[in-house]
C-alpha cells in the first residue's frame, strides 16, 4: 500500500520525522488525556484518544486496542489509550472504475486521483497473530498485520511478493502467486458503502476462515460513478456475502482471501445483477452465537431418550436438548426498491451454519466471553454451504400504539434474566435468557442513504429471544419441506446460489441439524415473511448503538446516541427501567453502531464517536458515600462493601463472593447495616458498665474480627460478638464517666453517636442519649415541674425541694404524696388585667392551681428580671402582689408576671401561659387627636391637649371629645389608574381616623368609592385602598369624610391606556429578545403586567407614559405569540399584538481561531440567523478577562474582538462561549437527555491563545532619521509566530498619521506615508497595532536645517570645553583630600552590595528551585535497579571481604555499537562453574559435600563460629566476610540459616543484658551482627526495589540536577548547590546556562540539546552530554568521558576539538587554568559533535586527579588564600565573609525537601496494612526475648529496633545507592548522601539533640524536620507492634519462597570452599571446642571434620604438585 511506517520506537529518536498531516501530531499527545467538562455520575471516561481524521472502525485484541480512522491505523495500549504505534495507510492514486493493481494485466483507462483509504473491515486474529485491515482503497483491498506491531505487515499479498528482496540477499524464495478476482473485492470501496466481517476459527485445525458481508457497489448502485458506461460491468460478480480463506501461516499462499476454497463448495451469496436494485442491502453487525440447542431429536438423542436424559428447564416441550452448533448471523437493512422513495427500509436478521460445537464444552465455556466480540473467538466445525443454511427474518420494533421503527441502527447478544410467564398462577422465577438488543430508528430512504451526519431521529430499543428466533427457523424450514405455507416462508429466487423458486413438499422426515442448518437437496436460501416482533423497552431521540451487560440479577444496557452521549440504562426482570444515568463522551459527535466491553475487565466499556475513542468505566460507584445512597441509585454494578463502608463494584470488594460482604442494589435499601442500641437512653446518675448493640441489615459473622465500639474523640472500648441465633448481638463497654460529653447549653440531654469498629472501619453507627433531669427544671425554670413531667425520659419532680430529678428516691418527702404527673403541678393561672398608666401603683391577684402541693410557701411577685414585690396568700389557691408600680417610656409595655419561691431564687410556679400586666405612658406615641384618642380602644385613659398638642393621661376622668380636627391629607400616590379601577391608592396624613371603622366608607375618588386595606391601615397617619371602577375619563380630589371632611391638594385621574403596536415582533424561541410596547397613557395604576400567550410574563419592566420594554421569555417550540398588557391584574388590553418565536441563530464556526494575548483580535462567527440578535457577547473560559460586545453585520457574520488572556492556553485551548440577547448559546442539535438536570451545557468553540507578536525595524535601530518633504517607507521585520496574521490586522501609525501598508510576509511588513509629516513635534513614535495590543517599535527624528544643526555644534562644543577645564581643577584640588576617604568608602560598598546581592539570590534560589526541580525532573526515564545477584554480592561484600578485589573485576568487550562500556563485575560467587583441575575434582566434590553436611547440622555450626570468634586474630574483617560467605552457601535453605541466626542472637543478647544492653546491635563486630544484616538485606529486597526504588532514585535524580544547575569546581568538587557545608563552593561565580545542539551517535539517540554551564570544563559538559544521551541506559554501560571528543562548528568550514587543557589554556597567579565553555567562547545554540575517540590522550588524567599546585578551575585552594602575595582578584575575593554562602544550603534543602520527604514517608510506612514480612517477625523476636530478661525499657527496646533495621539497614542503603542502583556515585553526592543519612539517624535516636549556634551545619539543616520525622518513626513502631503476630509457618513460608525465588543463582562451592579456608586455617582450636561440646562430641561431628580436612588436603597437595 506504500504506508510509511511509523513504529513508537521511531518516535523516541532525536532526528524526528514528520508524519503525513503533522500539525496534528502535538494535538494527540497534548489531548491524550484530555476530557470534557459534565456531569459525570454513573459513568466515567477514563481514558480518550483523539483521531486527526474521522474514525472508521475499532477492534480489541490482547491488552491493545486498534483503532482505524480515514487514511490512519493507530496501535493503543489497552488500558490508557497511549500511542504505540501508528501506520499511513492512504491517501493512494485510485480509481472506483479500475481493477485493484495486484490483478496481473490491470491497466486501467479511467485517471486515477489521490483518494482517501476509509477502512471498512478490522478484524483480529489472535491465533494467527495477524490483524485483518480492509479499506475502501483498491476495490476494498486487505492487508494482513501483526497484532504486536500493525507497522508491520505480517504476511504480503500477493502472496511471494514482499519477500523478493529477501530472497536476492539470502537465498531462494516462493515465486509470486498468481491473483484471481476471487482473492480481490473483499470490502466495499466506498465511504459510506457498509462492510461487516468475522474471523472464523476452525477447529481440527482446518484452517482459518474470513466471512464477508459488504454492501454491493458496482454498476447500478448509488455508489458507482454516474459516468459510467455499460462497460463497467466487471464488477458485478463480487457477492454480498463470502467466506473466505485466511490460512495464512502455513497453508497454501495461493487461497489466501479466496472464496475459491475448494470446488464442491459453496462460499458465496451473490444477488443476481437483474435483483440487485430491488434488494439493496446495508450490513449493521456480523456476531456468532452458540445456539440453544433445541430441536427434534436425532438418531442418537433417539436411543439415549429411554435413559432418562434430563429436558433443561423452560425448554419448548416439542424439541429435547442436544448439542449446540455455531452459528454466524448478520444484522442487516433491506430497501426493496431504492429507486422509490415512498419504500421504506425493512430490518432483517440472517443466520449461517458454521458446524457443531467441540464435543469438549467444558472448554468451550472457558473460552466463552460477554460480547459478540468475544463472540468471534468460538471454534467451529466444517463450515456448511453458505447458501444451504443462510436464512433470514424480518426483526420489527413496535410500539403498542403501531409506532414503527423500520431501521436497524445496531445489535449486541447478550445474556438477561426474564421473567416468562408463570407457574401454577404464581410469577415464575427469573431465569437467563439469551436474548438479542437492537436499536432501530424510524427511517426513509433518503435518510438512510445520505451520508452525512446522522440527525436526531425518533429511535427505539427493542429485544428478542434467540430461543424465539430459533424456533421461528425451525418451524420456517418445516413449512417448507414438510408442510409448504406460501405464508410462512418462501425461497430467495433472487440469489444466483439457490435452487428453485418455491417451496415443495417431501416425503422425508427432517434431522434436527436440517430444520436448523439446511441440506443441499433442499431448497435455499429462504427468507421468513412473518417478522420476529417486540416492542420497544426504551424511546429516545438520536440513539446509535447498543451494548448490554447481565449484572446481579438486572440487565445493563449502554446506549450511544448521535450528539456524543452515552446512556446508562438499569432494567429489571421485567424489563423495567429502574434508573438511567448518561454522560457526554464527545460534544455532537455521533456513537459508532459498535460498542465492546475490555475482555480482560468487563467493568470497562470502549466506544467510538466520529473522532476519538474512549475507555468509559461502566460506575462511578464512590461518588455514593452512604449505604442507602448507594443501593437506592439501582445501579447494578454499584453496591455495598460493608467491611469497608464504601460503595464499590463488587470486584473491588474484598472476599465480596462471601455472604453478606458485599451487598448488591437488587437486594434493596432494607438490606444496608444498621443497629440499634439498647438502651438508647442513658440515665446521667446511673452507673453503666455496658450496652448492647443489635446489628441488623446484611453483615458477615463478626466473630473472630477486630472489633470495638467508637464513640468519636478518639475513644473507643472493647466489644465483642453475643451469640444469637437469628440476628448479631455486640456488647460493648461503656462510656468512661470522665468522657461523657459535655451537656449543650439550654439542654438537658446530650446525644452520643456510636459506631462499631471492625478491623479498623466504622461499619454502622447510631446514636443513644444520655440525659439530666435536673438540668431539665433548670433550662426551664418557668415551667420547671411541667417540663419535668414533659420530658421524654423518666423524671421525678420533689416537691419540698422543688426540683427535678431522674429517681424519686432523691427526694425526702417521698413518703408523702407526691406529683405524679403534669396536670397535678402548682400553676397561674392567667388572668386578664386592665391596663395601668406608668408609675401607677395596683394590686395584682394571682390565682393558682395545684397549690395545696406549695401551701403556705413563701412568695415573691416577679416582674421581669429586676422589679421584684412582695407577695401575700389571699387564700389556699390565690396570692397577691401588693403595691406594684411599674414604669416605661414606651406607648405600652407588657410584663411577665410570675411567682418565685422566696427560700429558692431561681425557682418559680410555674406559668405555662404566660400571665402579662400592661403598662401604657400616653405621652409616647400619639403625634395627633386622632392617635391620642384612638387609644381609648385599647383601655388606655388619654385624653388631647388642644392647647399644648400633645397628649396626657385623663387624671381628671374628663369627657373625652368626640371629634377631633379635620383630617388633613398630605401626599397621594399614585396619580392616575385605569377605568377598571383596581389601582392601589397610598393616602398619607394626619387625623385619618381614630379607628378602621371610622374610615371604611370614608375614602372618595370624585363620587368614586375607594375601599380601604385593614391590614394596611396605620391610625391616623396612612390610608391604603382600592379604586373603585370609573365611568369615563375624570379627574378629581380624593375626600376623607369622618365627622369633617378633609380634602387632597393634588387631584387623581382615571385615565384609559391604549397599546398601539410592539417591536421587535420577532425573536429567537430561547428568549431573551428586549422588546418596546408603544402606547399612551401606560405609566397608570400601581401594578403591571406584560403576559406572553396569558401565562407566561415578559420581565425586566420599565415604563414611562408612552412607552414599556420588557425581556421575552423563552418558548420551548417555535409558534406566534399573542402579548398584551394587564393593569391592576383586570383584563388585559393589546392583545392583538403578535410575537413570532423564531429558530435560534445557529453557529457553524469561528474564525481565527487563534488570538494574541493582549485582545482584539477580529473573530468572525459564522452561523444563521444573526438579525435576530440584538446584542452579542463572547466569553473565553478560564482565562478570558471579563466579556467582549460583537456586531452583527448580516444574516450569517458576526464579529467580536477576542477578549484579552490572563495566560496563555499552552496545549490546550480555551473553551468559548456566545451570549445571544443575555441568553448562553447552545446548539440545537444537542439534545438533553430525559432528565434535565443532566442536560449539561459543554462549550463548542475553542480559541487558542499565544504571546503577543513581536516587530523591530530593520536594523533594530531605536532612532530613524527622516527629512520633512521626502517619502517615507519604512520596512518593519517580525518575530514568527503562530497566529497567521492577515494584512488588515496590522495598522502602522508614525504619531497620529497612518501609514499604509503594502506588503505583508511572515516576516516582513513594508509600509508607506504619502503625505508630509510637517508638524511642530521633531520626533514622533512609530507604533504597530494588533488588536488591543499596541507596541512603539522607534522614534521617528525629522531633521532640521544644516546651519542650525553647525551652530549648534559650535555652541555645544564650547561650553563642553569649558566643562572640562573647571571639572579638571576642581577634581585636582580635591582628589589628593578624598582619596583615602574614597578608597575605604569604596571597599565597604563593595563588601556591603556583594552580602546583599548573595542574600537576594539565595532567598530567590529557595523560593523557586523547588519549582523548577519538580518540573525539570524527568521521570519517564526507567530505573536502573541492578539485578538480585549483584545487589547480594555488593552488600555482602562491599570491604570487608578479599573476594571483592580487582582480581575479580574483569573488564568486558566493548558493545557492538558505537557506545564504550564500564567494566563489569565478574564476582566469582557468580560464575556458573567452580573452576578447578579435573584431575582434583572427585575428591574435592566429595570434601566439599561432606563439609556442607556439617554447615547443615546446627550444632557443628554454633561451635564453628564460637570457635573462631574466640580467637584473636580473627578479626571483624575474617568476621563480616565469614558471614556473607555463610549466607551464600545457605542462602537455598533461608530457614535454617534464619534458626541459627536467631541462636547466635540470643547468645549475643545473653552477653549484652548482662553489661549495658543499649550498647547490643550497635555494631558489626561479630558473625551474627553481619548475618542479621545479610539477612535483612536478602528480606527486604522486594520491599526496597517495589515501595522505595522510585522515591530513592527520584532523590539521587534530584540531587545530582540541583548540583549542576550551579557552578562545581572541577578540582576540589566543591559546588555552588550541596547540602554539606564542606563541599560548598564559598564564592561569588557568575554562571550563565548554555543549550548546547549535540549530535552523538549513541545512546540509541542521534541529537539533543543540552542544558550546560559556560563554568563548566569540557569534561564536566561531557558527562552532562553522556547523561541526557544515556538516561535511559544503565551506567555500567556508559562510554567514559576519556573515550569521546567533543568537537565545536564554529562556522561551517571551522570546527575545534575542546579540551580541558591545551595550548590556548590561560596561567593565573602561577597556575594554569582549565578550559570552560567561556574560555572557548561557545555562544547559546553552538553546535557541537561527540564521538569515540579513536586515540585516546593519555597525557591529562583525571581532572580531580590533578596537582592542585599546578592546576585550578574556579578557585584556588585555601591555603594558597593566605598567602602574602596573593593577587589583586584573589584579595578583592578574600573581603566577602564566606558565611553569607550557607544560605545556599537553605536552597539546597528547600528544593530537595519534597523528595526527601517522599523517601521517608515510603521507608517508614505500612503499605496495604501490612509491613515487610521480616520487620513484624523480627521485632517480635527482640520483644519476646527481652520479655524473657525482664528488660521492661521501652528506649532500650527501641534501640534494639534502631540498631537492626534503620541503621543496619536503611543507613547502609542510604549511603551506598550503588548497592540497588546501577549509576555512579560521585563524591560530591555521596557528601550529600552522609547528611541525609545522618538526618534519618537523629530521626530514629531517641535522644534529644542539643543544638546550638555552634553545632555543625550538617546537624542544623535538618534540626527543624527531626521532631516530625521521630513521630513517624514512633508510629511506625507501634503500627508494626499493634499488628497481629506471625506463625514460624507463615514466616518459613516466606523465607522457603524467597530461597525458591532466587536459587542457582550464586555458586555455593566457591562459598564452601571460602569458609573451608578458615577451617583450615584454625583447625586445631575447632576440633578442641567440637570434643569440650559434648552434643558435638556424642555425635562425633569432630571425626566427621577430620574427615573433611583428610579430603580437601590431599586433594589440594595433589593439585599443586601437578600445577
Amino acid at each position: 500500500m506504500g504506508g510509511r511506517r511509523r513504529a513508537a520506537g521511531e518516535r523516541r529518536r532525536g532526528a524526528e520525522r514528520a508524519p503525513p498531516g503533522a500539525p496534528w501530531w502535538p494535538l494527540v499527545g497534548a489531548l491524550l488525556l484530555w476530557g470534557f467538562p459534565g456531569g459525570c455520575r454513573a459513568l466515567e471516561v477514563e481514558h480518550r484518544f483523539l483521531s486527526p481524521t474521522a474514525t472508521n472502525n475499532f477492534a480489541l485484541g490482547p491488552a491493545k486496542v486498534y483503532l482505524a480512522s480515514v487514511n490512519r491505523l493507530f496501535q493503543l495500549s489497552g488500558p490508557n489509550l497511549s500511542l504505540e504505534a501508528w501506520e499511513a495507510l492512504g491517501p493512494e492514486a485510485d480509481s472506483p472504475l479500475c481493477h485493484a493493481p495486484q490483478l496481473p494485466q490491470a491497466s486501467c483507462e479511467h485517471p486515477k486521483r489521490p483518494t482517501d483509504n476509509y477502512n471498512k473491515l478490522l478484524q483480529p486474529d489472535p491465533e494467527q497473530g495477524l490483524l485483518v485491515v480492509c479499506g475502501s482503497l483498491f476495490q476494498g483491498f486487505c492487508q494482513l498485520r501483526s497484532l504486536d506491531n500493525i507497522s508491520v505487515v505480517a504476511v504480503a499479498f500477493p502472496p511471494g511478493a514482499g519477500e523478493e528482496k529477501e530472497a536476492g540477499a539470502g537465498g531462494s524464495s516462493q515465486a509470486p502467486v498468481t491473483v484471481f478476482p476471487s482473492m480481490l473485492n473483499v470490502a466495499a470501496n466506498h465511504a459510506n458503502a457498509s462492510t461487516v466481517g468475522l474471523v472464523l476459527r476452525r477447529r481440527g485445525g482446518l484452517g482459518t476462515r474470513l466471512l464477508v458481508a459488504a454492501t454491493y457497489t458496482g454498476l447500478g448502485s448509488p455508489f458507482f460513478p454516474r459516468n459510467a458506461s455499460l462497460e463497467d460491468h466487471r464488477f458485478e460478480n463480487t457477492p454480498e456475502i463470502a467466506i473466505r480463506s485466511l490460512e495464512a501461516r502455513g497453508g497454501d499462499p495461493g487461497r489466501l482471501f479466496t472464496f475459491d476454497i475448494n470446488p464442491s463448495d459453496d462460499n458465496v451469496f451473490k444477488i443476481k445483477q437483474g435483483a440487485k436494485e430491488r434488494h439493496k442491502l446495508s450490513f449493521v453487525r456480523a456476531f456468532l452465537h452458540r445456539g440453544s440447542g433445541r430441536g427434534p431429536p436425532s438418531s442418537a438423542e433417539k436411543k439415549k431418550k429411554g435413559k432418562g436424559t434430563a429436558t433443561e428447564k423452560g425448554a419448548p416441550s416439542s424439541w429435547p436438548r442436544r448439542r449446540s452448533p455455531a452459528y454466524a448471523y448478520l444484522a442487516l437493512n433491506s430497501e426493496a426498491n431504492a429507486r422509490e422513495k415512498e419504500s421504506p427500509s425493512q430490518s432483517l436478521l440472517a443466520r449461517i451454519c458454521l458446524g457443531d460445537a467441540k464435543e469438549e464444552e467444558e472448554e468451550e465455556e472457558g473460552e466463552k466471553e460477554e460480547g459478540a466480540a468475544a463472540a468471534a473467538s468460538l471454534p467451529v466445525g466444517e463450515t456448511k454451504k453458505l447458501t444451504e443454511s443462510y436464512i433470514q427474518m424480518g426483526l420489527q420494533c413496535s410500539s403498542a400504539g403501531g409506532e414503527l421503527f423500520n431501521r436497524l441502527v445496531s445489535v449486541f447478544p447478550a445474556q438477561a434474566t426474564l421473567h416468562l410467564g408463570s407457574q401454577g398462577g404464581l410469577p415464575a422465577p427469573p431465569e437467563p435468557q439469551e436474548l438479542l438488543f437492537g436499536v432501530f430508528e424510524k427511517s426513509s430512504p433518503s435518510s438512510s442513504s445520505s451520508g452525512g451526519r446522522p440527525g436526531a431521529q425518533p429511535s427505539a430499543l427493542c429485544a428478542f429471544r434467540f430461543a424465539q428466533i430459533e424456533e421461528a427457523i425451525r418451524v420456517a424450514r418445516n413449512s417448507c419441506f414438510v408442510a409448504p405455507d406460501a405464508r410462512l416462508v418462501t425461497v430467495l429466487d433472487s440469489v444466483v446460489q439457490g435452487t428453485g423458486p418455491a417451496c415443495e413438499r417431501r416425503k422425508i422426515q427432517l434431522q434436527p441439524e436440517q430444520l436448523d442448518c439446511g441440506a443441499a437437496h433442499l431448497q435455499h436460501p429462504l427468507s421468513i415473511l412473518q417478522p420476529i416482533k417486540a416492542k420497544p423497552v426504551f424511546t429516545s431521540p438520536g440513539l446509535t448503538s447498543v451494548a448490554v451487560s447481565s449484572v446481579n440479577n438486572y440487565t445493563v444496557v449502554f446506549l450511544g446516541t448521535v450528539n456524543g452521549r452515552l446512556l446508562k440504562i438499569n432494567l429489571n426482570s421485567s424489563m423495567d427501567v429502574m434508573s438511567r444515568e448518561s454522560i457526554t463522551v464527545a460534544y455532537s459527535e455521533p456513537v459508532h453502531p459498535v460498542m465492546q466491553f475490555d475482555p480482560s475487565d468487563s467493568s470497562y466499556l470502549y466506544l467510538m464517536t466520529s473522532h476519538q475513542i474512549a475507555r468509559v468505566k461502566v460506575a462511578a460507584c464512590n461518588q455514593y458515600t452512604v449505604c442507602t445512597e448507594c443501593l437506592a441509585a439501582a445501579d447494578a454494578y454499584c453496591g455495598w462493601c460493608t467491611l469497608e463502608t464504601r460503595c464499590s463494584l463488587q470486584h473491588e470488594c474484598a472476599n465480596s463472593d462471601e455472604p453478606y460482604y458485599w451487598i448488591s442494589a437488587s437486594e434493596g435499601v432494607q438490606q444496608c447495616p444498621s443497629m440499634t442500641i439498647i438502651p438508647s437512653e442513658i440515665n446521667i446518675e446511673k452507673e453503666n458498665t455496658g450496652m448492647i448493640i443489635q446489628i441488623n441489615g446484611n453483615i458477615p459473622s463478626l466473630n473472630g474480627m477486630k472489633m470495638s465500639c467508637d464513640y468519636g474523640n478518639n475513644i473507643e472500648t472493647v466489644a465483642k460478638v453475643l451469640t444469637q441465633p437469628l440476628n448479631q448481638y455486640v456488647y460493648c463497654n461503656f462510656l468512661p464517666r470522665e468522657k461523657y460529653p459535655a451537656f449543650p447549653s439550654n439542654q438537658d440531654h446530650v446525644i452520643v453517636q456510636t459506631a462499631v469498629r471492625v478491623n479498623g472501619k466504622n461499619i454502622v453507627q447510631a446514636n443513644f442519649t444520655i440525659y439530666d433531669c435536673k438540668r431539665t427544671g433548670n433550662i426551664y425554670p418557668k415551667t420547671a415541674c411541667i417540663s419535668c413531667f414533659s420530658a421524654k425520659w423518666k423524671c421525678h419532680w420533689c416537691t419540698r425541694k422543688y426540683t427535678c430529678v431522674s429517681n424519686a428516691t432523691e427526694c425526702a418527702d417521698s413518703i408523702q404524696m407526691n406529683i405524679q404527673n403534669s396536670t397535678d403541678c402548682p400553676q397561674i393561672v392567667p388572668a386578664s388585667v386592665a391596663p395601668v398608666s406608668t408609675g401607677d401603683s395596683q394590686d395584682i391577684a394571682i390565682t393558682l392551681m395545684n397549690a395545696a402541693f406549695i401551701k403556705e410557701m413563701p412568695l415573691e411577685c416577679h416582674f421581669e428580671t429586676d422589679r421584684v414585690f412582695e407577695a401575700r396568700w389571699i387564700n389556699s389557691s390565690a396570692v397577691q402582689c401588693n403595691n406594684v408600680q411599674l414604669h416605661t417610656s414606651d406607648k405600652r409595655h407588657l410584663f411577665l408576671v410570675n411567682l418565685q419561691l422566696k427560700e429558692k431564687p431561681g425557682r418559680f410556679i410555674d406559668s405555662p401561659q404566660m400571665m402579662t400586666v400592661e403598662i401604657y405612658n400616653c405621652a409616647t406615641g400619639s403625634a395627633d387627636c386622632s392617635q391620642c384618642l384612638g387609644r381609648e380602644d385599647l383601655g388606655h385613659q388619654c385624653i388631647w391637649s388642644d392647647s399644648s398638642s400633645s397628649c396626657r393621661l385623663n387624671t381628671e376622668a374628663l369627657q373625652i371629645p368626640g371629634t377631633c380636627p379635620p383630617p388633613e391629607i398630605r401626599k397621594i400616590e399614585p396619580l392616575s389608574g385605569p377605568l377598571e379601577g383596581g389601582t392601589m391608592v397610598t393616602i398619607r396624613g394626619r387625623n385619618l381616623g381614630r379607628r378602621f371603622s371610622d374610615i371604611v366608607n370614608a375614602v372618595k375618588i370624585g363620587n368614586v368609592k375607594c375601599s380601604p386595606l385593614q391590614e394596611r391601615y396605620i391610625v391616623s397617619e396612612e390610608i391604603v385602598c382600592w379604586t373603585g371602577e370609573a365611568v369615563e375619563e375624570f379627574s378629581d380630589v380624593v375626600t376623607v369624610n369622618l365627622s369633617k371632611e378633609g380634602k387632597s391638594r393634588e387631584r387623581y385621574s382615571y385615565v384609559l391606556p391604549v397599546v398601539k403596536f410592539m417591536s421587535p415582533s420577532t425573536g429567537p424561541k430561547a428568549g431573551g429578545t428586549k422588546v418596546t410596547i408603544t402606547g399612551s397613557n401606560l405609566s397608570v395604576g400601581s401594578e403591571l403586567r406584560v403576559l406572553v400567550n396569558g401565562t407566561k410574563e415578559c420581565t425586566d419592566l420599565s415604563r414611562t407614559d408612552t412607552t414599556i420594554t420588557c425581556t421575552m421569555p423563552s418558548v420551548e417550540f417555535t409558534t406566534t405569540a399573542s402579548v398584551c398588557v394587564q393593569f391592576e391584574n383586570k383584563s388585559c388590553i393589546g392583545d392583538n399584538n403578535n410575537f413570532n418565536y423564531e429558530k435560534n441563530p445557529s453557529i457553524m464556526d469561528i474564525n481565527p481561531k487563534k488570538s494574541q494575548i493582549s485582545g482584539g483580535r477580529i473573530i468572525t462567527v459564522e452561523g444563521n440567523g444573526f438579525l435576530m440578535a440584538q446584542n452579542v457577547s463572547m466569553v473565553v473560559h478560564t482565562i478570558g478577562k471579563g466579556q467582549t460586545n460583537c456586531k452583527v453585520h448580516s444574516d450569517t457574520v458576526i464579529t467580536c474582538p477576542s477578549p484579552a488572556a490572563s495566560n496563555l492556553t499552552g496545549s490546550k485551548p480555551a473553551s468559548v462561549d456566545f451570549y445571544i440577547n443575555g441568553r448562553l448559546y447552545t446548539d440545537d442539535n444537542h439534545f438533553p437527555f430525559d432528565h434535565h438536570e443532566e442536560a449539561v451545557h459543554i462549550s463548542k468553540f475553542h480559541l487558542e491563545y499565544y504571546p503577543d507578536p513581536q516587530f523591530f525595524t530593520a536594523k533594530k535601530e531605536k532612532w530613524i532619521k527622516h527629512h520633512p518633504g521626502e517619502p517615507l517607507t519604512l520596512v518593519i521585520h517580525k518575530e514568527p509566530d503562530s497566529l497567521g496574521l492577515e494584512s488588515n490586522e496590522y495598522e502602522v501609525k508614525i504619531g497620529l498619521i497612518s501609514c499604509e501598508i503594502q506588503i505583508v510576509s511572515d516576516k516582513v511588513i513594508h509600509c508607506s506615508v504619502n503625505e508630509s509629516l510637517n508638524t511642530s513635534e521633531r520626533q514622533l513614535p512609530v507604533t504597530i497595532q494588533v488588536g488591543k495590543f499596541n507596541q512603539t517599535i522607534a522614534m521617528l527624528h525629522l531633521g532640521g536645517s544644516e546651519t542650525a544643526i553647525t551652530v549648534s555644534i559650535v555652541i555645544c562644543s564650547i561650553l563642553l570645553l569649558l566643562s572640562v577645564v573647571a571639572l579638571f581643577v576642581f577634581c585636582t584640588k580635591s582628589r589628593r583630600a578624598e582619596r583615602y576617604w574614597q578608597k575605604t568608602l569604596l571597599q565597604m560598598e563593595e563588601m556591603e552590595s556583594q552580602i546583599r546581592e548573595e542574600i537576594r539570590k539565595g532567598f530567590a534560589e529557595l523560593q523557586t528551585d523547588m519549582t523548577d526541580l519538580t518540573k525539570e525532573l524527568n521521570r519517564s526515564q526507567g530505573i536502573p535497579f541492578l539485578e538480585y545477584k549483584y545487589f547480594v554480592t555488593r552488600t555482602f561484600f562491599p570491604k570487608c571481604s578479599s573476594l571483592y578485589e580487582e582480581r575479580y573485576i574483569l573488564p568486558s568487550q566493548h558493545l557492538n555499537t558505537q557506545m564504550g562500556s564500564q567494566v563489569q563485575e565478574t564476582h566469582p560467587l557468580l560464575l556458573g562453574e567452580w573452576k578447578i583441575p579435573e584431575n582434583c575434582r572427585p575428591n574435592m566434590e566429595e570434601g566439599i559435600a561432606l563439609f556442607s553436611t556439617l554447615l547443615n547440622n546446627k550444632h557443628f555450626l554454633i561451635v564453628f563460629v564460637h570457635a573462631l570468634e574466640q580467637q584473636k586474630d580473627f578479626a571483624v574483617r575474617d568476621r563480616c566476610n565469614l558471614a556473607s560467605l555463610l549466607t551464600i552457601a545457605l542462602h537455598g535453605k533461608l530457614e535454617y540459616y534464619t534458626s541459627i541466626m536467631k541462636d547466635l542472637l540470643v547468645d549475643l543478647i545473653d552477653a549484652s543484658a548482662s553489661k549495658n544492653p543499649k550498647l547490643m546491635l550497635r555494631r558489626t563486630e561479630s558473625v551474627v551482627e553481619k548475618m542479621l544484616t545479610n539477612w535483612m538485606s536478602i528480606c527486604m529486597y522486594s520491599f526496597l526495589r517495589e515501595t522505595v526504588g522510585e522515591p530513592f532514585f527520584l532523590l539521587l535524580c534530584a540531587i545530582k540536577q540541583q548540583i549542576n544547575k550551579g557552578s562545581i569546581d572541577a578540582i576540589t568538587g566543591k559546588a555552588r548547590y550541596t547540602l554539606n557545608e564542606e563541599w560548598l563552593l564559598r564564592e561569588n561565580i557568575e554562571a550563565k546556562p548554555r543549550n548546547l545542539n549535540v549530535s552523538f551517535q549513541g545512546c540509541g539517540m542521534d541529537s539533543l540539546s543540552v542544558r550546560v554551564m559556560d563554568t563548566d570544563t569540557l569534561s564536566q559538559v561531557k558527562e552532562k552530554i553522556l547523561e541526557a544521551f544515556c538516561k535511559n541506559i544503565p551506567y555500567s554501560q556508559w562510554p567514559r568521558v576519556e573515550d569521546v571528543d567533543l568537537e565545536w562548528f564554529a562556522t561551517s568550514t571551522d570546527s575545534y576539538i575542546l579540551r580541558d587543557l591545551d595550548d590556548t589554556s590561560v596561567m593565573e597567579d602561577g597556575r594554569k587554568k582549565l578550559n570552560t565553555l567561556a574560555h572557548y567562547k561557545i555562544p547559546d545554540g553552538a553546535s557541537l559533535a561527540m564521538s569515540l575517540t579513536d586515540n585516546k590522550d593519555t597525557t591529562l588524567s583525571r581532572v580531580k586527579d590533578l596537582d592542585t599546585e599546578k592546576y585550578f578551575h574556579l578557585v584556588l585552594p585555601t591555603d594558597e588564600l593566605n598567602d602574602n602575595k596573593k593577587s589583586h582578584r584573589q584579595s578583592h575575593r578574600k573581603k566577602v565573609l564566606p558565611e553569607i554562602y550557607l544560605t545556599r544550603l537553605l536552597s539546597t534543602k528547600g528544593t530537595l525537601q519534597k523528595f526527601l520527604d517522599d523517601l521517608f514517608k515510603a521507608i517508614l510506612s505500612i503499605r496495604d496494612e501490612k509491613p515487610p514480612v521480616a520487620i513484624k517477625y523480627f521485632f517480635d523476636f527482640l520483644e519476646e526475648q527481652a520479655e524473657k530478661r525482664g528488660i521492661s525499657d521501652p528506649d532500650t527496646l527501641h534501640i534494639w529496633k534502631t540498631n537492626s533495621l534503620p541503621l543496619r539497614f536503611w543507613v547502609n542503603i542510604l549511603k551506598n545507592p550503588q548497592f540497588v542502583f546501577d549509576i555512579d556515585k560521585t563524591d560530591h553526592i555521596d557528601a550529600c548522601l552522609s547528611v541525609i543519612a545522618q538526618a534519618f539517624i537523629d530521626a530514629c535516636s531517641i535522644s534529644d539533640l542539643q543544638l546550638g549556634k555552634d553545632s555543625p551545619t550538617n546537624k542544623l539543616l535538618y534540626a527543624k524536620e527531626i521532631p516530625e520525622y521521630r513521630k513517624i518513626v514512633q508510629k511506625y513502631y507501634k503500627q508494626i507492634h499493634d499488628m497481629p503476630p506471625l506463625s514460624e509457618q507463615e514466616m518459613n513460608a516466606h523465607l522457603a519462597e524467597e530461597s525458591r525465588k532466587y536459587r542457582n543463582e550464586f555458586n555455593t562451592n566457591v562459598a564452601m570452599t571460602e569458609i573451608y579456608k578458615y577451617a583450615k586455617r584454625y583447625r586445631s582450636q575447632i576440633v578442641n571446642a567440637l570434643d569440650s561440646n559434648p552434643t558435638t562430641r556424642r555425635t562425633q561431628l569432630q571425626h566427621k571434620f577430620e574427615q573433611v580436612i583428610a579430603l580437601m588436603e590431599d586433594n589440594i597437595y595433589e593439585c599443586c604438585s601437578e600445577a
